[in-house]
């Protein structure tokens, strides 16, 4: 079964897949007028508290989307990690949205309803789209002054259940309740100040409220899925293409793949310090598995033409943390086959009088040479001269995964 969200622009080609978001488009701009969000005053209003109906549509949008969403993931229709979710530049969000509520006060539109009104040729959005496309051009010519403090207060991909620090079904609920509550609260308003009655609202509403109790209920009772359960899912295939050794690089080749400037080549040493400090291969990044979990979004987002390569003394560690990366959906991971100890039988025997001792005999995963001094990558076998390897054969196993990651999004 597929995993959705799907790459559609990959599986459909450019022409349809791009037919299919004007489509969506069009759609979304016939709900907005359909519900007079092209009409300025009627957006305007609820800065008065007299119609409050931007408040209701919007709020309405954001939490069914947020329930199907991760209903979706709780029963893994879904990849969450694959759903763009804008970082978070703290103040400057803070900056903008304000600005972004002075114009919409002004104006009576955002830039989303301001497209709308100008589809329908009403003078006022035009303007305003106008005007929007000069903030445009003036934010462009003049955001090199203030570009340090445009980037700051960064914090990444955060999310409510990290900032509050529980389970994602618990915020589900929360901010369902929160806004069942703001609607009610909109209605008394607009029943004060703009002498609206909340009885002669649809009655069928309060269906549609339970309903969305009822399914973010279900998603705190379901949970979302751990590292564990998505690699439950996929481990079949994977145990079987690992016992293949279809992911298990040879060292010769990780060596071509070190020159091969079309490739951004990660590498990821799981080993511990002390042997990190030992011997590492040159560019590889020490990262304990503790720290995996922390930076997945970060290689996620990394660009299409990826490849990480994971590694430890041995093969054992370096196949678990693979395990993690390949059920948090990164793409393009192999692992260093024979590990640190299959890198240095190939390549240092050249250089073992000056650097190694003899080679010791070891468990599994434990760095079987000996070296005179902590070298980490001073060592010559770190970084072998490939002009010396360049007719050896091997038969490569890299090969670029179709890109399925957040590379884009966004709110017009």
């Amino acid at each position: 079964m597929a995993t959705f969200p799907l790459a559609l622009t990959a599986i459909l080609g450019k022409p349809l897949a791009y037919l299919i978001f004007l489509l969506i488009g069009f759609a979304f701009g016939f709900v907005l007028e359909s519900s007079g969000f092209a009409h300025s005053p009627k957006l305007a209003a609820q800065f008065y508290f007299k119609d409050m109906t931007v408040l209701k549509v919007m709020f309405t949008g954001i939490i069914v989307a947020m329930v199907l969403i991760f209903a979706s993931t709780a029963l893994g229709w879904l990849d969450y990690r694959l759903i763009w979710v804008n970082p978070t530049y703290l103040w400057p969000g803070i900056v903008g949205g304000l600005i972004m509520g002075v114009g919409f006060i002004i104006g009576g539109f955002c830039p989303g309803t301001s497209l709308t009104a100008l589809a329908t040729l009403k003078l006022d959005g035009v303007f305003f789209v106008l005007g929007a496309f000069f903030g445009i051009f003036a934010f462009g010519e003049t955001v090199e002054t203030f570009t340090v403090w445009w980037h700051s207060s960064y914090m990444g991909r955060f999310t409510l259940p990290q900032l509050f620090g529980v389970e994602t079904g618990w915020v589900v609920l929360g901010v369902v309740l929160m806004a069942l509550f703001m609607f009610w609260g909109s209605e008394q308003l607009e029943k004060i100040f703009g002498g609206q009655d909340p009885k002669q609202a649809p009655k069928w509403r309060y269906y549609g409220a339970g309903a969305l109790v009822v399914v973010a209920l279900a998603i705190v009772m379901m949970g979302q899925p751990t590292t564990a359960d998505r690699w439950a899912k996929i481990a079949p295939e994977k145990n079987f293409e690992l016992d293949a050794r279809t992911y298990q690089i040879e060292p010769i080749e990780l060596l071509h793949t070190m020159h091969d400037h079309k490739l951004n080549l990660i590498m990821l040493d799981v080993r511990d310090e002390a042997d990190y400090n030992m011997f590492h291969i040159m560019d590889a990044e020490r990262i304990s598995t503790e720290e995996i979990h922390n930076r997945i979004d970060e290689f996620i987002a990394e660009p299409a033409n990826t490849v990480f390569v994971v590694m430890s003394n041995d093969e054992a560690n370096a196949t678990e943390v693979w395990k993690t990366l390949v059920a948090e959906s990164v793409h393009n991971v192999y692992i260093l086959g024979g590990g640190v100890n299959g890198w240095l039988d190939n390549f240092a025997s050249d250089f073992e009088a000056d650097f190694c001792g003899d080679v010791k005999t070891a468990s599994n995963d434990e760095l079987r040479y000996n070296f005179s001094a902590a070298l980490g990558a001073s060592c010559p076998a770190a970084y072998p001269p490939i002009e010396d390897y360049e007719e050896v054969e091997y038969s490569p196993k890299i090969q670029l995964e179709l890109k399925r990651a957040p590379a884009s999004g966004g709110c017009g």
